[in-house]
């Protein structure tokens, strides 16, 4: 853990973190996410494919460099059962993210996703263009939208690159 680059942990006190839902574009998805007393991260709500909508998500700007580039991104939590995304920007103006899927037990566990896995996708397509390669991150984000109705509750306990 000595040279780990912690994005979250239970030392982050504020809840940084921003929802966008799907009704930025009509759709009529809900979620929260708060901070728990032990300071873990809770993101929860519910996914409606009404009015076209189906998704919501978490985001937290940051600003974080680190030397490998052969790193991996681990997140400790506790599931539901169900598959997100984990997203991430190199640029803080970037209109894409580099995102990669991961599915959670209902258990506590670590997801570990390598950073060069992450690849670029705008609104759900796939670019033609190289997948994450950088050593800075600017944004990331917690996605669920798998096309189905579906209520969720993930508790995140700890997000760093190793």
């Amino acid at each position: 853990m000595n040279n780990d680059t912690i994005l979250f942990d239970e030392s982050n006190k504020n809840n940084n973190w921003f929802t966008v839902n799907d009704t930025v574009m009509g759709g009529i998805s809900s979620s929260k996410s708060l901070i728990t007393e032990k300071g873990n991260l809770i993101f929860f709500g519910d996914v409606s494919i009404e009015n076209n909508g189906g998704f919501t998500m978490i985001k937290m700007p940051l600003n974080i460099d680190f030397s490998d580039k052969n790193s991996q991104l681990i997140i400790k939590l506790k599931g539901d059962g169900k598959k997100y995304q984990f997203r991430i920007k190199s640029k803080i103006d970037q209109k894409y993210w580099y995102i990669q899927s991961f599915q959670t037990q209902k258990e506590i566990e670590e997801i570990t996703l390598n950073l060069l896995d992450f690849y670029p996708s705008f609104r759900g397509c796939k670019l033609n263009k190289e997948n994450f390669s950088g050593n800075t991150i600017k944004e990331i984000a917690i996605f669920i939208g798998n096309k189905k109705n579906e209520k969720f509750a993930l508790e995140i306990e700890k997000i760093y690159i190793k």
